[in-house]
């Protein structure tokens, strides 16, 4: 395994980890939006299209025909589900801090 191999793995990793951001920041941004919205299946049909339809092709182009940098990609992905799940579990802990009685029932 040359230098450029390592790189173009750690890479297609980036790339995975910004499309897992995407992919899961967004349906967290839909799914926060969809309470207030006076159409909700809208916003979500439009949301999983253009998430899944953005992160299929972004698969499609990383891999480029190869296995290694799809599991590159993936665990990369993997890692921006867990960036996401950090930051929004922390984001909404700030929030309650700050508002504890808007979020009682």
């Amino acid at each position: 395994m040359t230098m450029f191999d390592l790189a173009t793995y750690a890479l297609a990793g980036l790339v995975g980890w910004a499309l897992g951001v995407f992919f899961f920041g967004g349906l967290w941004w839909t799914v926060r939006k969809l309470v207030a919205s006076p159409a909700p299946a809208r916003w979500m049909i439009a949301s999983t299209l253009l998430r899944t339809g953005t992160t299929l092709l972004g698969f499609y182009l990383v891999s480029g025909g190869s296995w290694q940098r799809m599991l590159a990609c993936l665990l990369g992905f993997l890692a921006g589900r867990l960036s996401v799940f950090w930051w929004t579990r922390s984001f909404d802990q700030r929030l309650h801090e700050a508002f504890p009685h808007a979020t009682q029932s």
